[in-house]
């Protein structure tokens, strides 16, 4: 039996792992597509593999909630495990910010010079509305979330043995494949966590759009969690 530390630690640093190499691949490769939705799907399937016996590898408030709605949850570990997450982002992105000052990101000026990118040029994998409106935003991440929820709840209720034991794989397989389609869109938040510190530290480079669009990134993954609970509970789930 584990601890709540062991549980919140556990969290905090699946999370920062989610997002040093998700975010952290999205910067180097100018937000792949390919690369990027591997990435992230990848750290969710070693998360899922290393830290999921102590806590589940939520990594993502989302998830809490969704387990929170689903009946599987206390409030209050959900409300504890979305902090730690949020403080294993917020490392992530710091880690960032000194990787980007020793000169992770560079270009060519006009002059034909490398120059170090300055910390007010890069968006640190910060999600964004891209040519969408709120609306469009606002509903993408719902869909997104609920899909990648849903699976969840899912594959870890599944009574079929092969299913439970490589639950990690089918997230993890969930997680890019919905990275696939919204790196596009919104550049796929679905997780607050993971949102909530790159647009802090864009504000510069977003000229402040990053903090005023940040509510969709947490509405949404919250409403599309919600969504998921529901009809597992009504649809899915034996009863």
């Amino acid at each position: 039996m584990y601890s709540n530390t062991q549980k919140y630690a556990a969290e905090a640093f699946g999370t920062f792992v989610l997002v040093f190499f998700g975010c952290g691949t999205a910067m180097v490769t100018g937000a792949n597509v390919v690369a990027t939705s591997l990435a992230f799907g990848l750290s969710i399937l070693v998360a899922a593999y290393t830290i999921g016996p102590i806590s589940g590898a939520h990594l993502n408030p989302a998830v809490s909630f969704g387990m929170f709605f689903d009946g599987r949850m206390k409030i209050g570990e959900a409300i504890g495990y979305t902090i730690s997450q949020i403080v294993g982002a917020f490392v992530a992105t710091l880690c960032h910010v000194v990787l980007v000052l020793c000169g992770m990101l560079s270009y060519t000026d006009m002059d034909g010079d490398r120059v170090k990118a300055s910390i007010s040029e890069v968006s640190f994998g910060a999600n964004g509305f891209g040519d969408l409106n709120f609306v469009g935003a606002l509903l993408t991440e719902v869909i997104l979330t609920f899909v990648f929820v849903l699976v969840i709840l899912c594959v870890t209720q599944s009574d079929d043995e092969g299913t439970s034991k490589h639950a990690g794989l089918f997230i993890a397989a969930a997680l890019t494949f919905v990275h696939l389609v919204g790196i596009g869109l919104t550049g796929t938040s679905v997780n607050p966590a993971r949102s909530i510190a790159p647009a802090i530290f864009a504000i510069g480079a977003t000229d402040g759009h990053s903090l005023l669009q940040l509510w969709v990134f947490i509405v949404g993954p919250i409403a599309g969690a919600f969504l998921a609970a529901f009809m597992n509970t009504a649809l899915i789930k034996k009863k």
